[in-house]
């Protein structure tokens, strides 16, 4: 245990939290206007954490903080001589959580990456059906279109949270069958989603995830998101998003070279998860 002055961990919560308070000012101020977003609004609303709980500081594990009353009621805490630092008992409450998440973590650093499965599951989504997520936003190729460019190809998605929404007709066109159980033998560091969620692993881990790894994982799926949607059947572009045009070869390369990039990025978060998990249950 190394226990820090409040001289010492004031400076690094107020970075913190002046980090998050510019992550979050564009979706605070839509909120306050009420107007929604179909990129930006899904890390606040399919994720759990909400913008409040992102901008507490959570130092991780080792360190002890004095003169931190602030920390004495938040759950996770214990003070011990003054001082306050994780809680030992709450790590024992949730061993099977923190097992799991490094069960998941771990098989997926393990597995060889994917890269070809080019977001074929946001057009999946809406496959044969009138009932679109996004139903502001016209299908940059009508419903026909985007109906045969599913047909056109091989769909291979390994992502259990990705194909649930799969529309009826499009779910036996996947080579793969994901269930929440398979999660762990098919999750694979090439996946958007899977490393999307390297932000919903930071933030079920809290508070025992130091807060810069937890707002490294909200950037890297804020970026991802970003992807997902150009490249999804849906035209955005009167918000600014140039499609990426999956259905021609030259989209194809553009969207496994960005799937590629989010990899290497994701991988070492990835790492410092597992870590974390062994830290917390060594």
């Amino acid at each position: 245990m190394t226990t820090l002055l409040r001289s010492d961990w004031e400076p690094l919560q107020l970075a913190h939290t002046a980090r998050a308070d510019a992550l979050l000012a564009g979706h605070l101020a839509r909120k306050q206007r009420r107007e929604p977003h179909p990129v930006e609004d899904f890390l606040f609303t399919y994720y759990s954490a909400r913008p409040n709980q992102l901008r507490i500081w959570h130092p991780g594990p080792g360190l002890r903080l004095l003169d931190a009353p602030e920390y004495a009621e938040r759950r996770g805490y214990v003070v011990i001589d003054g001082a306050a630092q994780l809680d030992p008992a709450e790590i024992d409450r949730r061993t099977d959580s923190i097992t799991w998440i490094r069960a998941l973590l771990s098989a997926t650093l393990d597995r060889q990456p994917q890269f070809g499965c080019f977001g074929l599951h946001e057009w999946a989504m809406v496959y044969r059906t009138d009932a679109v997520r996004h139903q502001k936003w016209p299908l940059r190729l009508g419903a026909e279109g985007t109906d045969q460019v599913v047909e056109s190809h091989k769909i291979g998605c390994s992502h259990f949270d990705a194909f649930r929404f799969f529309t009826d007709a499009a779910r036996p066109l996947n080579v793969l069958q994901p269930t929440r159980e398979a999660q762990p033998q098919l999750e694979q560091g090439g996946c958007l989603h899977a490393n999307m969620d390297l932000y919903k692993w930071a933030t079920k881990l809290t508070p025992f995830t130091p807060s810069p790894l937890v707002l490294d994982c909200f950037e890297l799926a804020r970026d991802i998101r970003t992807l997902d949607m150009r490249a999804s059947p849906y035209d955005l572009a009167p918000l600014g998003y140039d499609p990426v045009r999956i259905e021609t070869t030259a989209g194809k390369a553009e969207y496994a070279a960005a799937q590629r990039s989010f990899a290497q990025r994701a991988r070492p978060l990835r790492e410092q998860l597992v870590a974390l998990c062994n830290e917390l249950l060594h």
